[in-house]
């Protein structure tokens, strides 16, 4: 892979407007002039979208579009009950988090039912991003120690705090002294024993975090490694580098933002598939279905000597509004059994992944759980060579082809496989033929 060079996680599939002619577009010119250089906006040309519904995504101009991309609306887009459950709620109240309101308790109790009993206490957030700047707050303090282990290609989140635990947001430099990078749990960089691997590599950076005087405050991952470019098997493997950091006195934190809310199929969040237990875990993007919702569940004894020095509160974090949201999502996702369904529909879908590489060299590695699956695409004269002109080349022919996806892993060859809950067999077979189709329309070489 020495050919290959890292991509910026916002470099991946990104339109470029210095390549673009933004005069063409009255709104796109909008865009630039409102948004300026922090302006990202996918392909070549980016799309005006105008409403959606399931897992299909229509363009103002009419096209439809399969949505493989986006794991925010989880249980399928402008989902009737999460629309009529915010609805009701905002025209009868919302408001921020300091009255007492029996919806969000209701909300918070169903959604402790679906974690570990010793994870006791839930702070609300509106991201991710809020959500793990928490957490390394919490585990600073618990810890006495400033130091983070993460995953080279990680991405948690855009606070500042949280910006430098994500090395894949990183355009120049590397991440700050009290932060320690390991390779992600791949057989390319462990070979067969990922799980013996992955702890050597953890505990050697704790090692050399305890040596530079930082000490070990978390290992935080994102327990399907998304933005590495998806890695979840073999089941249990992170049990072992968990171990290591509980030896030394870290914390684990699981980043369920991605992984979380049944997508692996297997279980309800992604760490349970490794049976660890978290200290803390994160959650976001599919938890509102669209709606801004987010949050941490923590050990109690760990949130109450936390607040003890500075105390935490959130203004709009887990409103009235949000939980509405939250709570339709968790109604859903049992009563339509949209965990199974991302277990058989996943299972079905990576088969057919891993059919169509059997015909093209160019399909390197098909590997998930449920409906979260990476997709690595090499060179089709030397596949152990990641192609990320490949991925870039099949992401617009996908579009073309009316799917819409996006890329991941540290040389942006990954096509990242993340589509609503809902997914049909119906319409894991429009992509998977879509996808063969793109690739026969590029050249070979």
């Amino acid at each position: 892979m020495s050919t290959a060079k890292a991509r910026q996680i916002l470099d991946m599939n990104a339109f470029d407007p210095r390549a673009g002619d933004a005069a063409a577009s009255p709104l796109l010119r909008r865009r630039q002039e409102n948004y300026g250089a922090a302006s990202v906006l996918f392909y070549r040309e980016p799309i005006e979208m105008a409403r959606a519904s399931g897992c299909w995504m229509e363009a103002a101009d009419g096209t439809r579009y399969l949505d493989f991309y986006n794991n925010v609306p989880s249980v399928g887009h402008c989902h009737p009950r999460v629309v009529a459950a915010v609805s009701r709620q905002m025209a009868t109240l919302n408001i921020h988090t300091r009255y007492l309101n029996p919806l969000i308790e209701d909300y918070l109790e169903r959604l402790k039912g679906h974690l570990p009993a010793h994870l006791g206490n839930v702070v609300m957030t509106c991201s991710g991003s809020e959500a793990n700047d928490l957490a390394m707050r919490i585990a600073t303090r618990t810890t006495g120690a400033s130091g983070f282990i993460v995953t080279e290609t990680a991405y948690h989140g855009n606070t500042r705090a949280v910006t430098e635990i994500s090395p894949s947001a990183l355009k120049q430099g590397a991440p700050p002294p009290h932060v320690r990078t390991v390779p992600a749990p791949s057989r390319a960089a462990y070979g067969d024993d990922v799980a013996g691997g992955f702890a050597a590599a953890v505990a050697a950076a704790a090692a050399a975090l305890a040596e530079d005087g930082h000490g070990v405050a978390a290992l935080i991952c994102d327990s399907i490694f998304s933005s590495d470019g998806v890695f979840a098997d073999p089941p249990g493997f992170l049990a072992a580098a968990v171990a290591a950091v509980h030896g030394v006195g870290g914390l684990y934190v699981a980043d369920e933002v991605q992984p979380g809310f049944a997508r692996s199929g297997d279980a309800f969040w992604g760490f349970q598939r490794h049976g660890v237990a978290p200290d803390i875990v994160t959650m976001g993007k599919p938890m509102g279905n669209g709606y801004p919702l987010a949050g941490l569940a923590v050990r109690p004894e760990l949130l109450t000597a936390f607040c003890e020095d500075v105390g935490y509160f959130n203004t709009f974090g887990g409103n009235p509004v949000a939980c509405a949201a939250g709570l339709a999502v968790l109604e859903v996702i049992e009563e339509s059994g949209l965990q199974a369904n991302a277990r058989d529909v996943g299972g079905y879908l990576g088969d057919r992944l891993r059919a169509l590489s059997a015909h093209d060299p160019r399909i390197t590695d098909v590997r998930g759980a449920g409906l979260f699956i990476g997709v690595d695409l090499g060179r089709a004269d030397d596949p152990a060579v990641p192609d990320a002109a490949l991925a870039s080349a099949v992401i617009n022919g996908l579009r073309d082809r009316r799917v819409l996806i996006g890329a991941a892993g540290r040389y942006g060859h990954t096509l990242k496989v993340r589509p609503p809950l809902c997914l049909s067999r119906d319409e894991a077979d429009f992509f998977v033929e879509a996808l063969a189709d793109a690739l026969a329309a590029l050249p070979p070489g």
